[in-house]
């Protein structure tokens, strides 16, 4: 009987491994059609 206990928990490993090794995260990249416009810079009151 420990033999069978053995070989299921064996069997839920492997498949706990496969299961959760299998996924792989996509990789995307927003392009932004408008250029980014750069802040202006404080100059001061009287300039």
């Amino acid at each position: 009987m420990s033999k069978s206990i053995k070989l299921l928990a064996m069997l839920g490993l492997v498949a706990g491994v496969a299961a959760c090794g299998g996924q792989q995260e996509e990789e995307f990249v927003v392009v932004d059609p408008e250029p980014i416009s750069v802040e202006p810079v404080y100059t001061g009151k009287y300039k």
